[in-house]
């Protein structure tokens, strides 16, 4: 008869992978990997938010949160029970009526029998193994099963990752669809508020609907992967137990083998075409309120009188005391462009020494002023406003997190940089460019100098009090800006 299982097989099942001893107080986290909970803690304390890598499993690289460690009671007293083990081989168990040794299965009972069992009447016209070959045929069969039930859980992560994914692209598609229509109503103000909120309140039902399907959704994929970890570690540390032993229960290891199968968790496609034909309706009222204006220039002409009209042009001018080395300022200083050769400049605080910005003189903490920055056909450059605080020696975020409110040409790309990671795409670059700051509403507002038709706005609210003054970006390959009289 096949002898138990080597002590070093065991021993490896219930090693920790990080310190590779016995498992101390053992947890399971995401991916279904078991640690010592001091190993794992201290490995997760290394990561830091923000790190470039992110937090993976140290066994499978399976990304992974901080802290979300699961206690394995049964591993845990399984690892006791082994330590405590003579493990023995070669022990033999006996059948409880005729004492003798139990080294035949009964394929049709699924049972171990001894040989004056299968002599009885009871099975003696049933298909009967050798010990060893019945554990080896249902072994394989088992193993077939782990296979399909760790597929399951695979197809039960992926699932789950990709809804998350999926719910945050379609909250971003949400968000930019509110930029949309909040750049739309501002330019009608009073007369389509009814509109903008009824459409706004539209997405953010259609946001919670999002959160909803997909938190509950993650509820049920973790319930089930859950269920199947147990199952699996279960059947696992059965597959490694002695043949007798093993046999002894197979019919309802199989049985639970077969039932533990994964339910579809509910499908977001739907919400993908909803946020689509939102998307959709927003073009066609777009193109309706574009017809609109075309039958109310005078009313227009009126907004536009009054948005300008209640700002001040500010008579704005380049600070040479905050230009990065590689760009160069006019003698007027209204004009700025980025030269390859660097030039030798006092490094005082306030200068840029890594990005190439410059400030406005001019600093605003109050009322309403705009100015014109002419930008030319140049392939890189960023315009719009920044905090007097704003970070000058070395790399800074291009955002409102930076403590910057701007649009950027970036190639090909025209930008807004609501974020580092994930700017906000606008429809075209123009050559010249309004830049509108109102201190009191906290607000950046930019249009195009052309045609007066608006580009984009930080909402109010976005831009803390305290002094902040216009900034400037230059890029390489002949970008240049210029401030207009």
């Amino acid at each position: 008869m096949a002898s138990g299982t080597p002590v070093r097989e065991i021993q490896e099942e219930t090693n920790c992978p990080i310190c590779l001893e016995y498992l101390t107080a053992p947890v399971t986290i995401q991916c279904g990997h078991n640690f010592c909970r001091g190993c794992i803690s201290q490995y997760c304390e290394t990561w830091t938010e923000g790190d470039y890598d992110p937090l993976c499993c140290p066994s499978c690289r399976a990304r992974i949160r901080k802290g979300a460690f699961q206690s394995n009671y049964q591993l845990a007293n399984i690892v006791e029970k082994i330590k405590q083990m003579d493990f023995k081989q070669g022990k033999e168990n006996l059948c409880e009526r005729h004492g003798k040794a139990l080294d035949l299965f009964c394929e049709e009972d699924r049972e171990t029998v001894c040989m004056v069992c299968w002599r009885s009447p009871q099975h003696r016209s049933h298909t009967v193994l050798l010990m060893d070959d019945a554990a080896q045929k249902y072994k394989e069969r088992i193993q077939a099963h782990l296979k399909t039930l760790r597929e399951d859980r695979e197809k039960l992560l992926g699932l789950k990752a990709t809804g998350e994914r999926n719910c945050q692209d379609y909250l971003k598609q949400t968000q930019t669809e509110r930029q949309k229509i909040v750049s739309e109503f501002q330019q009608l103000q009073q007369f389509l508020e009814e509109q903008e909120r009824l459409l706004l309140a539209q997405l953010e039902k259609l946001d919670k609907e999002i959160v909803r399907i997909q938190n509950e959704n993650v509820s049920k994929l973790s319930e089930q992967i859950s269920r199947l970890s147990e199952l699996i570690s279960e059947v696992e540390g059965k597959c490694q137990t002695p043949e007798s032993e093993f046999l002894q229960d197979v019919r309802s290891t199989l049985s639970r083998c077969e039932k533990g199968k994964f339910q579809q968790p509910e499908e977001t496609s739907g919400l993908s075409q909803r946020v689509t034909g939102f998307s959709q309706k927003t073009i066609v009222l777009m193109e309706i309120l574009g017809k609109f204006k075309d039958t109310l220039p005078s009313e227009l002409e009126r907004k536009r009188g009054e948005f300008f009209g209640a700002h001040r042009q500010a008579n704005v001018t380049l600070d040479p005391d905050t230009a990065h080395h590689d760009l160069v300022l006019s003698e007027d200083q209204k004009s700025v462009r980025w030269e390859d050769t660097q030039q030798q400049l006092p490094n005082n605080p306030k200068r840029f020494d890594a990005a190439p910005c410059v400030l406005g003189c001019e600093g605003f903490t109050s009322g309403r002023h705009c100015w014109e920055v002419e930008v030319g056909d140049g392939p890189y450059w960023a315009v719009g406003v920044a905090r007097e605080s704003v970070g000058r020696k070395g790399g800074i975020s291009l955002s409102p997190e930076g403590g910057i409110w701007a649009v950027e040409r970036w190639g090909d790309q025209f930008q807004a940089l609501t974020s580092p990671e994930t700017p906000l795409p606008l429809s075209r670059a123009p050559s010249s460019i309004w830049v509108c700051l109102d201190c009191d509403r906290g607000q950046v507002t930019f249009i195009d100098a052309g045609d007066e038709a608006p580009i984009f706005t930080f909402p109010p609210g976005s831009v803390p009090r305290g002094r902040i003054r216009p900034w400037f970006w230059v890029g390489t390959w002949g970008s240049q800006l210029r401030l207009c009289p």
